[in-house]
């Protein structure tokens, strides 16, 4: 693995930093909060006629981090975001982000947390929380995704047909990207939050508040026991998404029984391959429907 002194000499001449990203490089381990970790080996996609790597996008003068996944010699490949965890572009997320490079498309996994700090630095989920996710402004975010997408432009892949999925936090992240941008033409939300009893400033609105402004239909897949999102809330959502914009009214949710917050992540005891496996081919299916594939 590369050291620290050896990456920022490798970043230096793109002002990366350390400041801005101290990790050695993106999808390289797994974060420190997200322990306990399987037993059991996650995921490793064959990288083999990939290009699969860390690279950096300019926004607004900052050098983000970010992880890209496409078939070598692909031209016009459709474009995916894929939107981390709350621990960041690690291993389980650029995996991710290959799996859809197998799949035809090109694939990109920012590091949206790269300002606030190093996600994979974290011992204890509570300060992540409070020191790096709740300081990253939903405005930024949205920023951040949008330089994404102009740059798979420039790099040759087909930005018409654009998607965005995330996990988690990136669920969350799904809901409102697909409301802020008319060029998405869908999006899948694996267990993202759905309401807050107390937004913020840097974050003021929650997906339940922009089902008026959705741009595209959003395929929801969530687990029925998931403590963190109770199944009232998903009803709240289905309800509001019925008197929504015409892609809120197609939207959808699936629910897996028994299934807990997370089931997709196969480097985690929430595991759960049958609903992982079903989810992914779904997930799938929604955007070849929905005209990204």
């Amino acid at each position: 693995m590369t050291t620290l002194a050896e990456f920022d000499s490798l970043v230096a001449p793109g002002g990366l930093g350390r400041r801005a990203f101290s990790r050695a490089a993106l999808g390289v381990g797994f974060a420190a909060a997200a322990a306990p970790v399987c037993a059991q080996t996650a995921i490793k996609t064959d990288r083999s006629g990939l290009v699969a790597g860390e690279v950096t996008i300019d926004v607004g003068g900052f050098k983000m981090p970010v992880y890209r996944a496409v078939q070598a010699g692909r031209t016009n490949a459709p474009v995916v975001l894929v939107v981390s965890e709350i621990f960041g572009v690690h291993e389980y997320i650029a995996d991710v982000a290959a799996r859809f490079a197998r799949a035809g498309y090109f694939a990109i996994a920012p590091e949206l947390f790269a300002r606030q700090g190093d996600p994979s630095s974290y011992g204890e989920m509570a300060k992540l929380i409070a020191e790096v996710v709740n300081k990253t402004p939903d405005a930024e975010v949205m920023k951040d995704l949008d330089a994404c997408t102009a740059w798979a432009r420039t790099q040759g892949a087909d930005t018409g047909k654009l998607a965005v999925t995330g996990f988690c936090w990136g669920g969350r992240v799904t809901w409102l990207y697909a409301a802020h941008n008319p060029g998405v033409k869908a999006g899948v939300a694996w267990y993202g939050r759905l309401n807050s009893p107390a937004p913020t400033p840097l974050q003021p609105r929650h997906p339940i508040d922009v089902v008026g402004e959705l741009k595209a239909p959003v395929l929801g897949l969530y687990g029925e026991a998931d403590t963190g999102i109770p199944l009232t809330a998903v009803d709240a959502m289905k309800k509001s998404l019925a008197g929504g914009s015409p892609a809120a009214r197609k939207s959808e949710f699936v629910l897996y029984r028994e299934a807990p917050h997370a089931f997709h992540a196969d480097y985690r005891p929430s595991f759960r391959k049958e609903a992982a496996e079903d989810g992914w081919k779904r997930c799938l299916e929604w955007f070849r429907t929905h005209g990204v594939a």
